[in-house]
Order: structure tokens, then sequence, then C-alpha cells
């Protein structure tokens, strides 16, 4: 399935139907409006370089159609992350995958204060380009038959690269993860199963096209499903996505623990009747969330685990099969394996090893970076760098990266297990991180970083009944707001360094 070409199939069938309400600008846009919208880009951006195409845009119909129109003018775009040094990932993208051009937002660049960049081309400009020949145009090619109108525009095979995005950056520098249009759709065909997707849902877009969760989840399942899109840029406004879920009559949402965390608090019961389907992903789903939103709106957060390598779904809970705490059971046409972390042998049910994983869903690699796929995939598996272990039913439960295990005195230590005792001895409104420090003599010493200060000897008493002595905290620090990825997710590298540097005494 070619993802833009099967968007345009869904808006001839559907030219009526809403497909963007968007709650950034305002703006309602139907399937057929859509359509035409995206054809005036394919025009616009034909005039620049082929091959990619940096966007750095929120999520808004300017993004959507942005997207839409550089696969139909046959450019891959470069998704650019804006949370955090949006200059300097314009410039390393550019670098990285040898680009000049990026369509970007005068007033997103003003509301996040980027310098300019050269090559960086706005939509609000490209828009008042456009003139009544332009729309008379593109008009008259969206009215065509759907097949005439597919030969107009760029087509391509599945195994093309359909964008590319950037890991998080949250253990060293971003990687260029190449995926294609198979790889998404075959996530896109998974999910609809396991969830029973139609067109008459309404799903909330406020996941950012920058991340895989957002790309598959905001993006492309609704628009190949043919379901309306509520657009809004930012999804830490809490109250406001509150009231665009209960307003909009939402049905599906998906979102990380973070933004969760910020709806249950912010929310008044009646806020998510409307909602089918709740899923939780990128990070761990804590007891005490999942416990908050059942008590105060009687939805049940259904989580999920996935990689940006793989599209990203791997496994889900679903209303039907559901094992709170786990991650879930493979999609459909998904294979997962736990492999020795030494051996490299097959894990037995419940034994901890690497998540290794097979499909349509993983990527086609990095990109300019042969040596770090073939060290990543190996004979069709990609190995997530996660760890995990599989029970008895096919549930998966994840225990932490391998790189979030250390060793110390001979025993492998999991700082996501002591993370996990320690966060349900917290009171709600703390946050935590347990990171690991060098140590001369031990090869390496834990320590927690909390955001309010605690009783240091009452937790260790507390958490010395479910660890090993070797397992708990040697140290305490507090760093009152915990850094975050654009995703919501805990940015473990500059944590890492900050409690290193508060420890050093620099």
């Amino acid at each position: 399935m070619l993802l833009h070409q099967e968007f345009v199939r869904v808006a001839k069938k559907n030219e009526k139907k809403l497909a963007v309400i968007d709650r950034t600008l305002n703006r309602l846009v139907t399937y057929k409006r859509a359509l035409i919208g995206s054809l005036i880009l394919v025009r616009k951006f034909e005039k620049y370089e082929p091959g990619f195409l940096g966007i750095m845009l929120p999520n808004s119909v300017g993004s959507v159609l942005a997207i839409l129109g550089s696969l139909m003018s046959g450019r891959v775009p470069v998704m650019i992350n804006y949370s955090t040094g949006a200059a300097a990932n314009c410039e390393y993208a550019q670098m990285k995958c040898a680009f000049k051009t990026i369509i970007t937002s005068r007033a997103l660049c003003e509301k996040i204060n980027c310098r300019p960049v050269e090559g960086m081309v706005y939509l609000e400009d490209i828009m008042k380009s456009v003139s009544i020949v332009d729309k008379l145009k593109a008009a008259l090619m969206a009215g065509a038959g759907a097949e005439r109108l597919l030969k107009s525009i760029h087509g391509g095979d599945e195994n093309d690269t359909l964008l590319i995005l950037f890991t998080s950056g949250s253990e060293k520098d971003p990687k260029g993860v190449q995926l294609t249009h198979r790889n998404i759709s075959a996530n896109y065909e998974s999910l609809k199963k396991a969830y029973d997707l139609n067109g008459n849902d309404i799903f909330l877009a406020n996941l950012p096209y920058f991340h895989v969760f957002g790309q598959t989840a905001n993006l492309w399942v609704p628009l190949c499903e043919g379901m309306t899109l509520v657009t809004y840029a930012n999804p830490l406004d809490f109250k406001t996505i509150c009231d665009i879920v209960r307003e909009e009559k939402v049905t599906l949402m998906a979102g990380t623990p973070t933004f969760y965390w910020g709806y249950v608090r912010n929310s008044t019961p009646g806020d998510f009747d409307s909602i089918r389907i709740m899923i939780s992903g990128a990070d761990k789903c804590p007891e005490a969330l999942r416990a908050a939103f059942l008590k105060k709106h009687r939805k049940t957060l259904l989580e999920a685990y996935g990689t940006t390598e793989t599209s990203p779904g791997i496994t889900v809970n679903t209303l039907s099969h559901n094992r709170p705490g786990s991650t879930g059971r493979p999609l459909d046409g998904v294979q997962v394996r736990l492999e020795n972390y030494e051996t490299g042998e097959g894990c037995a049910v419940g034994e901890i090893g690497k998540i290794l994983v097979k499909g349509d869903n993983v990527m086609k690699g990095y990109f300019d970076d042969f040596e770090q796929t073939s060290l990543s995939i190996r004979h069709g598996w990609y190995d997530t760098g996660d760890m995990g272990y599989m029970d008895a039913d096919g549930y998966l439960w994840h225990v932490g990266r391998l790189k979030r295990f250390l060793k110390i005195g001979g025993e492998m230590v999991s700082l996501v297990k002591v993370e996990d005792v320690l966060e349900k001895l917290l009171p709600p409104d703390f946050e935590c991180c347990v990171v690991e420090i060098p140590d001369p003599l031990r090869g390496a010493r834990i320590v927690a970083a909390v955001t309010q200060q605690v009783d240091e000897k009452a937790l260790l008493k507390e958490m010395a009944e479910q660890l090993p002595k070797i397992a708990l905290p040697s140290r305490w620090v507090v760093i009152p707001e915990m850094p975050k990825l654009g995703s919501g997710k805990i940015d473990f590298r500059a944590i890492t360094e900050m409690v290193r540097e508060i420890v050093s005494g620099k």
C-alpha cells in the first residue's frame, strides 16, 4: 500500500466528510478540501530540489497537507523535532540527510524562539503565493476519477522510504530511521484488527508528527481508515485537551504517561465519556495512573509497546485481552523473540532476555549508517535493545533498556525495577529517575533523582523489603523538574549528566 495514494482513494470516497478538525487554527477541512490543498502544495513543492524535504510544523491541517503534498510530489519528508533545540535539529537533519529545504511556520519559529536556518521556507509565505489559478487547477484535478488522479501524482513502490524520523536521542546522538510505506501500512492493518478501528472513529491527533507514535496513530491510521482527525499542537495544554475530547466527542486517543497524568489531573468527570480506546505508550504506564483514570472516568488505559524502528507497534493490550502491568501481546504479523543476552539462546517462559522483533513493520534501516543497521538487524530480527520476558499466556513484560541494567558485584541490577519500587512508595505528585554513576571500587553506584526532598532513611528501609542490598540507592539528589523529550519520555541522558555534575560538585 502506498499511503499517499491510499489517502487519495479514501478522499474520493469521503469527499464531504470532515478529514480534519483543526483546533489549533479553528478550521474545518473536508476530505475534498484536504485533497485540493495537498494538490496545491504538490505544485509548490516541485520547485524545490528532489529527494528529501524537511518538515518542521506543529500538528494542524497545514502539517497534514504538507506531508501529503511532499509525498505526492515525490519528495521524502524528513520530520524535525522542534520541542527542544529546533535550529540545531534542523541543521543536524540537513547535515545527516544532505538536503536544504525545510518547510516550517513563521508563527511556530517565533513562538519557540527558533533562529532562522538557511533553507527554511515558511508555509505562511507559500499559502500567500497561492493564486486563483492554482486553486482552480487543483480543484479540476481533484474532480477527476481516482485512478486518473493517481496517475498524475507520484507513484513508487511500497518498499520506498515513506519518511525519515529521528530517534529520541535519550541515550546517544539521534539516528535517521527510514520507514517505508510497507512498514507503516503493516502496522496500520495490525492495529485496525486489534482495536476494530473504523471510519466512524474520531481520533485525537495531538502527538507530534516528528515522533513515530504521532505519525502512525495520529496521521496514517485515521487518514487510511477515513476517520476524522482532531488536531491540536500542544499535548501539554492539559485542560484544553480535556475540553477538546469532550467537545469533539473523540473516540480514540493515544499518549504517553506524562501526558495522561496531565489529563487526569486537569479533567472533570464526563470529559472522556466518548472515548472508546485509550492507548498509553513510549514509556512505562504506572499502576497509579491506570487507577486514577479508572476511578475518575471509568476508562481503562491500555498499555502498548513499540519503537521508532518498528513503526512503532510491537505488542498491545486490548479491552478483551488486557493484562495490566504488561505491554500486551504481539500484534498480528509481528513476531517477538526473547533471547539470552549472553548466550543468544531463546528464553524460556518467564526468563528475562533481549527483545527481538521480526515483521513487515521493521524499518528499512538507519539512513547512511550501514554499520549500525547491521548491528541492529540480523537475519531479519531487529534488536530493540530492550529487556523483557514473556509469560505463559503470551503477554510481554518490559523490564527496561539493556543499557539500564548494570553489574554490581557480579549481579545484574535493573534500574527500572528500582524505579518501579521507588515510584510506588513516593507520593503521586513526585517524579523519580534512577541512574548509575561510575565508582572506582564497585564499578557503579546507584543514585536516585527525585523532584522533591524525601525521607531517605525511611524510603531505604521500605525499599530493602523488596530489593537486594546492592540495588538500593547509595545517594539521593533533588532535580525540581525532570528533563523530558518532545514525546513526553524522560530524558535519561540529560538526567544522568545532571546527576553526575551534582555528585561531582561541578
